[in-house]
């Protein structure tokens, strides 16, 4: 790909030379797509969502809480869920979906020191607690963070 190849997206771009009110011929003639009188055929219309005075439906409805839009919605596991994967095995996110221990990633894994590991494994997800860290290299597994 080079800079002279590059095109805007499939309908992305609309023709803005678009010439209103130039007579009938221009199929957009007369009073130029506005319609007949009215508020919002002069100029200086009211902006989108006013309501004439009335109390607009934005302002209506209740507002609560805040989300922020920069946080991650983490899969909390618990470290006896891992029991259920053979000696030797590694674990990342693909492994947990097909065993069904998580349905939906989300934004990354995490690895909690709930419960006892038995089994040595080698476990690739997002984080860990410290202490699911220190059970999973007790046991002569690893905890790779990816």
């Amino acid at each position: 790909m080079e800079l002279s190849n590059l095109r805007p997206a499939a309908g992305s771009v609309q023709s803005d030379n678009f010439r209103r009110g130039r007579g009938h011929g221009s199929g957009n003639g007369k009073t130029a797509g506005k319609g007949h009188k009215g508020q919002k055929a002069r100029s200086g219309a009211p902006r989108p969502g006013f309501e004439g005075g009335q109390m607009p439906l934005y302002r209506r409805l209740p507002k609560r809480g805040f989300k922020c839009r920069n946080s991650k919605e983490i899969v909390a596991i618990n470290l006896s869920a891992l029991e259920v994967f053979d000696n030797g095995a590694t674990v990342d996110v693909n492994a947990l979906i097909e065993k069904g221990i998580i349905k939906n990633p989300r934004d990354g894994v995490k690895i909690l020191g709930n419960g006892e590991l038995t089994k040595k494994l080698d476990v690739k997800v997002g984080a860990y607690s410290a202490s699911a860290k220190e059970k999973i290299e007790a046991l002569g597994g690893t905890a790779e963070v990816i």
